[in-house]
């Protein structure tokens, strides 16, 4: 069978992928180990910038009601998520479960071919694609690109060779998910004698226990800890017996801090845990994921379409390897703080200390929250560049839209807000890429903004007054020569 894109993982990274590839019409296979989805809970929120990536493809109304708010915390001191202004908050108790099951069914509507039951355990890469081989079915597979979203496991990572330096676990943390049971809310990275501790009440009525004995190194497991070694933990740190509680789901992870130092190998590619793995510090790696497949799709599909040159699937690696990089720099930060015993007592006093002063404030909230993103785009002037589309009320004749909804369609879009047939004129040859859009913001974009080019995934490529290149340049340079 053939396939234009394989992706190897159905966790949030690879159904968002597929679902990018099919928004620019590319056939893509999904490949999951699992015969089913696992329930499992795991990464439980969204951050502010996935909440504005899952609104402008209008996913938020598939979820339901989502509880939101603008608290956060950087290693267990909290953050005032308020200070940001944005237009979204982020949201902290939607079970990984849930997203999974809202994006397989977006994905699946949209076309993806999403195979449950069908592992992965090797393929040969040619000039021309690649070569898959699977345990679960009789067929082979033949694609043109391999993209491994299939964790910090990886399979794809570790057949196709990439690099993963960086530095193993430490210590050992133990989580379950726990029916029948009231325990007093504790905030991630309470210290208590011997370790740490943290409990959450999710929106099922499960309520999360996180709990670290200090100096205990990793162990080497086979599956998931027995819930009694959790209660066993819990009750030597916290003198309270939580062992007549009914285990939802149990699991142990450490502080590994690990990056590939290549997002694509030839004709493989990898994003989420695959290419990076840290300490589930606020829940940043599964919305790093998400986000790398927003990246990456618009790009890929592009190529795979005939639109636009491998180089531009090169800048995949190019923007998100260095997110990756502080993703990793601010996890292991907070691990100091969550894991640390009385040794980082001082560093917590002066760094709480240092959270009084707003501009800290603002900057660490913006780094959790994925808010200070900026890609280079080519230079100017114009404080817009690389950064994403800030929220636009917008009108357009007589109807009322956003920025968010134009880019449901996951095409680049150039909006005019001053009316200028020339710059219209100058788009036209890649209308068959991105939508030309005139409208009036209910309010002035920064810098005297009157034009930009967004690019599928929100992001600013291009703006007037102010950027280095000219418009057809940058069109060039985003979306391929001009039709």
């Amino acid at each position: 069978m053939y396939a234009s894109v394989v992706v190897v993982g159905a966790g949030p990274a690879g159904l968002m992928l597929a679902g990018e590839l099919r928004l620019a019409g590319v056939d893509v296979v999904v490949l999951e180990r699992l015969p089913e989805r696992s329930g499992e809970s795991r990464g439980i929120g969204f951050t502010i910038r996935t909440m504005e990536v899952f609104d402008q493809r209008g996913l938020l109304p598939r979820f339901g009601g989502i509880a939101t708010g603008t608290f956060g915390h950087f290693g267990g001191i909290p953050l005032d998520l308020g200070v940001l202004g944005a237009a979204r908050e982020s949201a902290k108790t939607v079970p990984q479960h849930r997203t999974e099951a809202v994006l397989e069914s977006w994905v699946r509507r949209l076309g993806a071919d999403v195979r449950r039951g069908v592992e992965l355990v090797g393929f040969e890469e040619d000039a021309d694609g690649v070569t898959v081989h699977v345990r679960g079915t009789s067929e082979t597979l033949r694609t043109r690109y391999l993209v491994g979203c299939d964790g910090g496991r990886s399979t794809v990572r570790k057949l196709a060779g990439f690099d993963f330096p960086g530095t193993d676990a430490t210590t050992e943390l133990l989580m379950a998910d726990l029916r029948g049971i009231d325990i007093e809310p504790r905030m991630i990275g309470e210290q208590v004698p011997g370790g740490m501790v943290m409990t959450a009440r999710l929106p099922d009525g499960t309520t999360r226990v996180i709990v670290g004995e200090r100096g205990t190194p990793p162990r080497r497991r086979s599956g998931p800890p027995p819930f009694a070694e959790v209660a066993e933990v819990w009750k030597r740190l916290t003198d309270t017996d939580i062992s007549h509680a009914e285990p939802v789901w149990v699991s142990a992870f450490g502080d590994a801090a690990r990056q590939v130092t290549e997002y694509r190998r030839g004709r493989v590619l990898l994003a989420g845990d695959a290419a990076h793995v840290h300490l589930p510090a606020g829940g940043q790696g599964m919305n790093t994921g998400i986000q790398d497949a927003v990246n990456l799709g618009w790009k890929l599909a592009a190529v795979v379409n005939g639109a636009a040159p491998l180089s531009l699937v090169d800048t995949y690696h190019a923007e998100r390897h260095e997110v990756g990089r502080q993703l990793l720099v601010n996890t292991r930060a907070q691990s100091m703080f969550i894991l640390g015993g009385a040794e980082v007592a001082p560093l917590r006093e002066v760094f709480t200390e240092l959270l009084r002063h707003p501009e800290v404030e603002r900057h660490l909230a913006a780094r959790v929250s994925g808010l200070d993103i900026r890609y280079d785009v080519g230079g100017g002037a114009n404080p817009l560049l690389g950064l994403r589309l800030p929220h636009l009320d917008l009108t357009r004749g007589r109807h009322r839209t956003s920025g968010a909804e134009l880019l449901r369609r996951g095409r680049g879009v150039l909006l005019d807000l001053a009316d200028n047939a020339v710059l219209r004129r100058r788009a036209a040859p890649w209308a068959d890429r991105i939508d030309v859009v005139t409208a009036t913001a209910a309010d002035d974009l920064p810098g005297g903004t009157t034009a930009v080019l967004v690019r599928p995934d929100g992001h600013v490529a291009w703006a007037a007054p102010g950027s280095h290149h000219d418009l057809p340049t940058a069109l060039d340079r985003w979306f391929g020569p001009a039709g």
